[in-house]
């Protein structure tokens, strides 16, 4: 009997110790960005894109408008148990480059930094607003021509 109850704690000590696993953390990272010691090889007004892209590789995004700028973004997201995905570290560079192709700034932000920005929107905007049904109704009563229905 000594030898089945040995056997059984062992057997509740790797339960517990799999279900304590089962409830942690995975962390995954997404993303690139150069390290501070690669960007301070970069000079704003000198550079230009070929030179970064040597020093630092390209970017996966880059500014849409007018050859914009280029962004380097970098997300650690954590997955804990049922719940959904959560970023918890977000950041992104961002190097812009004037019309002549050399770089005009160079600038970081964190998570906190960060604001929901709409890149497309497939809504056509009403230009009704605010206008009661009636007001739309009746709007027009006034603005009658009897010419336009002669014609």
């Amino acid at each position: 009997m000594g030898q089945m109850a040995g056997i059984m704690r062992l057997g509740l000590a790797l339960y517990v110790v799999l279900g304590l696993v089962a409830c942690t953390s995975v962390y995954r990272n997404h993303g690139y960005v150069p390290a501070e010691d690669e960007l301070s090889a970069l000079a704003v007004g000198v550079d230009t894109r070929e030179t970064v892209a040597a020093a630092v590789g390209r970017p996966t995004s880059v500014g849409v408008l007018d050859d914009g700028g280029w962004y380097y973004v970098k997300s650690r997201f954590r997955d804990f148990a049922y719940r959904a995905p959560e970023e918890v570290e977000r950041e992104v560079l961002a190097i812009s480059f004037d019309d002549a192709g050399v770089v005009e700034n160079i600038e970081r932000f964190g998570l906190q930094d960060g604001k929901g920005v709409v890149l497309s929107r497939r809504v056509t905007d009403s230009n009704i607003k605010g206008i009661g049904f009636l007001r739309q109704l009746l709007g027009n009563v006034g603005n009658l021509d009897a010419g336009n229905f002669l014609n």
